[in-house]
């Protein structure tokens, strides 16, 4: 069980490397996302922000730690903007909607699903509460730094000051119960209760409003009604997990009535309302799967739906929903896409920048630019193709996974329950 130790250790002493010397990837084909591939290209990298991209001449520090990527290729690291790793839950049965429940405190930051989804080469992930629900709580939008032992360490700021996710809302079957109660048994119940929870939470809002600095004045503090007048300010995105084609044009309508940002998730049937969904400037998080099955209201899921969303000029980004579709595998989202129709930069941008608009975080990761944080892969060959393996995985200037690392490895290559709970091997070393 030593490995373990040894392991956790190697990572503190890797981030204090990662501090003392600038690194520079060298050699290797640079995918910036928002530019034109660059062949020998150089990427340099220090206190945890990328300083320089471009060809061959880029100047590198004297110092740097070279890094030769010769016949490789080098990108951002990926953005997976709804997955349930970490272990967590969400709302539970006493109720439908639960605004103040949040996801962060019901993660195991030391869950070995962090260590897949790395060597899977994701960098960023919004984790979502449960969809059983019409709202099952607040999501979290997460770093995957290597040297977490608490939530705070993985998340964005390090702080849970200020807005650090989303909130997560659904329709369609999930949140449906046979036997009613407070839970909705229609479609057309679900969507009132929901415009109820916003008539509440306007009325909060302009009690808060009107009290301005008179605290004898301000309504009894309601953490669910903090959350969502968050949503009504624009400040918490909505990610609805919608699947059919009307399911997805009710979402519309809420949000045209109560102003609310939105991020459309699944939409099996995006195919059929891409127009719609364009017209209304929404994006979408979509999912491949290659082994459909379960719910009737994905029956017409299709590869062709990214087809669809970027010729109707619909911005979409791919997810895994984890573990419906395994981190270790989403790059190959990518591929899929470009096989249904999807143009190779745009299913490029799917799973780095376009998930990051999703999130509110395009000026930190997303793209290979001076200035945003260095986050990225290294990758054995072109992303595209089945053979590509994810070597190195980096956030914020420190390597946090490497596929040459025979204590690493297994988090790329072993089944299902690979190094599941390593974390209490670790804590009987010391």
């Amino acid at each position: 069980m030593k490995h373990y130790l040894f392991l956790a250790l190697a990572l503190v002493a890797a981030t204090a490397q990662a501090q003392d010397r600038p690194v520079a990837v060298r050699g290797g084909t640079v995918i910036p996302i928002t530019g034109e591939p660059i062949q020998n290209g150089v990427l340099v990298v220090h206190n945890g922000k990328i300083l320089a991209v471009g060809g061959a001449n880029t100047a590198i520090p004297r110092n740097a730690t070279i890094i030769d990527a010769t016949g490789k290729f080098v990108m951002p690291g990926l953005v997976d903007t709804h997955s349930h790793v970490g272990n967590g839950d969400g709302g539970d049965g006493s109720a439908a909607q639960h605004p103040d429940v949040r996801i962060a405190d019901a993660i195991n930051p030391r869950s070995d699903t962090f260590n897949k989804a790395r060597a899977g080469g994701i960098t960023t992930v919004n984790v979502m509460p449960g969809s059983g629900h019409l709202l099952s709580g607040q999501t979290v939008y997460l770093k995957l730094r290597g040297d977490a032992t608490r939530i705070e360490d993985l998340l964005i700021n390090r702080t849970f000051d200020g807005i650090y996710g989303g909130i997560k809302m659904a329709n369609g079957t999930n949140s449906l119960r046979a036997s009613g109660g407070t839970f909705p048994n229609t479609r057309g119940r679900s969507a009132a209760m929901q415009r109820q929870l916003f008539l509440r939470a306007q009325e909060y809002q302009r009690k808060i409003r009107e009290a301005g600095d008179d605290a004898s004045k301000r309504p009894a503090r309601d953490l669910q009604m903090e959350a969502m007048v968050e949503v009504l300010e624009g400040k918490r995105i909505v990610h609805y997990h919608t699947h059919t084609h009307y399911d997805i044009l009710t979402v519309l309508r809420l949000r045209e009535e109560f102003g609310f940002r939105v991020v459309l998730h699944h939409v099996s049937d995006a195919w059929a309302v891409a127009d719609e969904i364009a017209a209304a400037g929404v994006p979408s998080s979509i999912i491949h799967i290659d082994s459909p099955g379960g719910k009737l209201e994905t029956i017409h899921l299709t590869p062709e739906n990214g087809a669809a969303l970027e010729r109707a000029g619909a911005d979409f980004a791919y997810h895994t929903d984890d573990g419906i579709t395994d981190s270790r595998l989403f790059l190959r989202s990518a591929a899929f896409g470009v096989r249904a129709g999807v143009s190779r930069a745009k299913a490029l941008e799917a799973m780095t920048l376009a998930g990051a608009r999703m999130l509110d975080m395009a000026d930190r990761v997303g793209s290979l630019e001076p200035g945003k944080d260095a986050d990225f892969i290294i990758l054995s060959g072109d992303p595209l193709s089945v053979y590509t393996h994810v070597e190195q995985t980096w956030v914020e200037g420190v390597k946090v996974f490497d596929r040459a690392n025979p204590e690493q490895r297994p988090y790329a290559t072993g089944g299902l329950n690979a190094f599941d709970d390593a974390v209490l091997h670790v804590a009987c070393e010391h």
